[in-house]
């Protein structure tokens, strides 16, 4: 029986292949093998092991490697020290098939073991765009990669460009996509009754059958020295707005206690009534927000990827999505209070958009199993120009 492993190494990896998790456990022809580490395992960054386990899926191996300061020397040592750790656990389970989900620099680790340990790599949501270190380790996992499952047509030609073989570069889609479309078939004023209580967080409630803000906001770790100063700006500028809004912690990329501490700090000057901020929330309340909130607010992928499927108007800050392509739900903000108000007051007037998937149409995921359970590969990488 094949055996497929898959890792998750933070909150939004689980996200991102749960649905694929799930194809794969219902086929009697594999075995699938769920790897948990880094900050996946961290409370500070919202652990989900517990949550994977509670979705029915068997946590066969855990490892912690994250090493916290928020810095890019934290986040090298980080790469390097599960490199070490995911060798030992391949070794130990013997996976035929090793499954990377997206571009974080701990997933390059898995990368770079399953490689040099002759293991088929599939990669999921590579030949995509962006801004941040994510590019470069994004295209970098592309060429370690065996089995490519990309979300859209544009990511397949690019990278079959880079010299891939295109019998094994597939347009599936985000598997993302696959759990919003399943969650909202619920009504989201009744999913998201209680949120406040069930969620935890600090500041003020409010009620939200009344428009809010939802804000997610990480560091660019190719500007990690101006994390604190976008946040204040991000913030600032919600102060300006005035409406209530529930924000997330930042992930623990590169500048994210600079990120911390500015919301932190914030907080203790201004006491804002309208703030709410939650550490880590279930997809499922996630999702009923996005479809629920007047505008949201960041540089999270979601606003871009779940967003665009969603309809769920949203202003991008800065450069961390810079080229990925984007729906009519998308305005652009540069890092300036200014130009993020009138983004937001935008966004405001034009309410909710129409449903623009280009990110997926919500079966990636048993096309993901499909081809992990099927596929047959070498383990010979060849370019192909």
């Amino acid at each position: 029986m094949r055996k497929i492993a898959v890792f998750i190494g933070n909150r939004a990896n689980y996200g991102s292949i749960k649905s694929v998790m799930r194809a794969l456990k219902e086929r009697d022809d594999v075995k699938l093998q769920t790897i948990v580490g880094a900050s996946a395992l961290l409370d500070r960054f919202g652990s989900i092991a517990s949550v994977i386990e509670a979705d029915g899926f068997q946590v066969d191996m855990t490892f912690h490697s994250h090493i916290e300061g928020g810095t890019p020397v934290t986040m090298a040592k980080t790469t390097g020290l599960s490199l070490i750790d995911t060798a030992m656990i391949f070794s130990n389970l013997k996976p035929n098939i090793v499954v990377a989900v997206g571009d974080r620099y701990e997933v390059m680790a898995i990368a770079v073991a399953a490689a040099y340990m002759n293991i088929v790599l599939a990669h999921t949501m590579g030949g995509e765009v962006s801004g941040t270190i994510d590019e470069s380790i994004r295209h970098a996992i592309t060429k370690l990669a065996h089995i490519h499952l990309v979300a859209t047509k544009d990511a397949r030609k690019r990278i079959i460009r880079m010299g891939e073989d295109p019998a094994h570069v597939h347009a599936v889609g985000c598997p993302r996509i696959d759990l919003v479309a399943e969650e909202l078939k619920k009504d989201s004023r009744t999913a998201l009754q209680g949120l406040f209580e069930r969620g935890g967080g600090v500041g003020p409630t409010f009620d939200l059958s009344k428009p809010f803000l939802l804000v997610s906001q990480h560091p660019v770790t190719t500007e990690f020295e101006s994390s604190r100063k976008q946040i204040e700006s991000t913030l600032h500028a919600l102060q300006k707005i005035g409406m209530n809004a529930i924000m997330l912690w930042p992930n623990p990329d590169a500048g994210s206690d600079d990120i911390s501490a500015g919301i932190r700090s914030f907080r203790e000057k201004h006491r804002p009534k309208w703030l709410h901020l939650f550490r880590n929330l279930p997809l499922s309340d996630y999702f009923h927000l996005m479809n629920t909130t007047a505008c949201m607010v960041g540089n999270s992928s979601s606003a871009i990827r779940e967003g665009a499927y969603i309809g769920t108007p949203a202003v991008n800050i800065g450069t961390r999505q810079t080229s990925r392509p984007t729906g009519v739900n998308i305005i652009h903000a540069d890092c300036d209070q200014g130009a993020i108000v009138k983004a937001i007051r935008r966004q405001l007037a034009a309410g909710k958009r129409r449903m623009n998937p280009i990110y997926g149409d919500g079966r990636a995921g048993e096309r993901i199993a499909r081809i992990l359970a099927t596929t047959d590969v070498g383990i010979q990488k060849r370019i192909m120009y």
